[in-house]
């Protein structure tokens, strides 16, 4: 999708449910509300959003034609004008912002985004001008999610979405080959990965009984490497720990998959496949996103009944989650609005509703009773084991590092360097990062 800017100005009919701005109560003494001590009535302002969610018409429609008009309800002296574009443009987006001084005044960004802008000054600190603390936060979500808004112990940015990675079994095809269960660990895996796989008379694939190519490969790379008990990073994120035992170890069982055991080849599918393999009965098993629920209730929803989300079954259960997170300009010229418009696009209405256009996870604990989530087996999965999720980032070098993860991982798949090699060679170029 190509960027575009709508500038938004509607009345707010249609407004159905009065605004549940309950994270305001979250701030200092409990009573920040929105933007900030100023009562609504006294906040105004022209500011901008960027955002790489609420896509194509549908969430366009959802942004500007019912969630703006609930918001200029309560604030009518602020305009908002949307700057729509994609998570591949987004850091372009920003990277231009800051260089020419232009700098929307909210900004949505990716989990593992928070850190880097804020250590360079570009992102307002919510505990000081807002009074949140993490402690009130964690009230409200998991202390994974709020430690991603974070940095030098302060909040920088409000959780809107996760979308997380986990495994997920076709059971009635494990039930063909004699398995009534989802793996209990990796032996396992490797097992009924091997089993379940089916290749013609000639050799070609059919089926892969493990599919890890479908996802991004950084991503799966991460959720199967969490499972091994391994962090991206030691605990003041100085340096890289992608190279550890643990790492050499996931990468090993991942080339094994493909290169001894023969349960996927390379380019059987891809991030890019308009139907996900476990829907069209190519894979029996594979790391998904949890959005694999609404693609088969578009796609194949006579396999929804036999979709089984399940943990990574290693050291400890993996499980790995991204998302979208809320944050204000420190240098805003009209701070208070902005902030307004922060919390309410964190806000459990608005949030859900984002949340249910995208097939997303909500940040919330409390929607986890949301007549979507409990509708939506992927996702209540997620939101059920938020507990286990680790998340990508850290330092604020993060960005620059993960752009070469998958180029590691595929440098081993196919062969061309040792798992040691490639991740040996990753951590260097991390730490070089880190270190500049």
């Amino acid at each position: 999708m190509s960027s575009r800017t709508s500038r938004t100005r509607r009345g707010a009919a249609g407004l159905t449910a009065a605004l549940a701005l309950t994270l305001g109560a979250c701030s200092a003494g409990g009573d920040a509300g929105g933007g900030g001590d100023a009562a609504p009535g006294e906040v105004s302002g022209d500011i901008t959003l960027l955002t790489p969610i609420y896509e194509g018409t549908e969430g366009q429609r959802l942004l500007e034609d019912e969630l703006l008009p609930q918001f200029y309800e309560q604030y009518p002296d602020v305009t908002v004008t949307v700057d729509y574009t994609t998570y591949g443009q987004l850091n372009e987006k920003l990277t231009t912002a800051v260089a020419s001084g232009l700098i929307p005044d909210v900004m949505m960004m990716g989990v593992g985004w928070i850190e880097g802008f804020a250590d360079r000054g570009i992102l307002a600190n919510l505990s000081e001008d807002a009074g949140y603390t993490q402690a009130d936060l964690e009230e409200d979500y998991a202390p994974q999610i709020v430690e991603a808004g974070m940095w030098e112990e302060s909040v920088y940015a409000l959780p809107i979405m996760l979308d997380t990675r986990v495994g997920v079994a076709r059971m009635d095809l494990l039930a063909e080959a004699g398995y009534d269960h989802t793996p209990t660990s990796w032996e396992e895996l490797r097992e009924m990965a091997i089993a379940l796989t089916e290749r013609d008379a000639s050799g070609t694939l059919q089926r892969t009984g493990f599919d890890i190519m479908s996802t991004d490969l950084r991503q799966g790379f991460e959720t199967m490497f969490f499972s091994s008990g391994g962090s991206l990073f030691n605990e003041d994120f100085t340096e890289p720990t992608f190279n550890s035992p643990e790492g050499v170890e996931t990468l090993q069982f991942l080339v094994d998959l493909v290169n001894t055991d023969g349960v996927e080849d390379i380019g059987f599918t891809s991030t890019d496949a308009e139907v996900n393999p476990l829907l069209n009965g190519r894979a029996a098993m594979g790391i998904a996103h949890n959005s694999l629920w609404t693609q088969a209730e578009e796609a194949a929803p006579d396999v929804m009944e036999h979709l089984q989300p399940f943990t990574i079954p290693g050291e400890v259960p993996g499980m790995f989650f991204g998302g979208t997170m809320a944050s204000v300009a420190a240098g805003s010229d009209h701070p208070e609005a902005a902030q307004a418009l922060t919390e309410f696009l964190a806000s459990p209405d608005a949030a859900l509703a984002a949340n249910e256009q995208r097939g997303n996870v909500p940040a919330l604990t409390e929607l986890l009773d949301s007549d979507y989530v409990q509708g939506n087996v992927m996702v209540q999965f997620a939101m059920e084991n938020l507990d286990v999720a680790q998340r990508e980032g850290g330092p604020p070098a993060w960005l620059e590092i993960r752009g070469d993860i998958k180029p590691a991982i595929e440098a081993a798949l196919l062969q061309q360097q040792t798992p040691q090699e490639a991740l040996d060679t990753l951590a260097a170029g991390a730490q070089a990062a880190i270190d500049r």
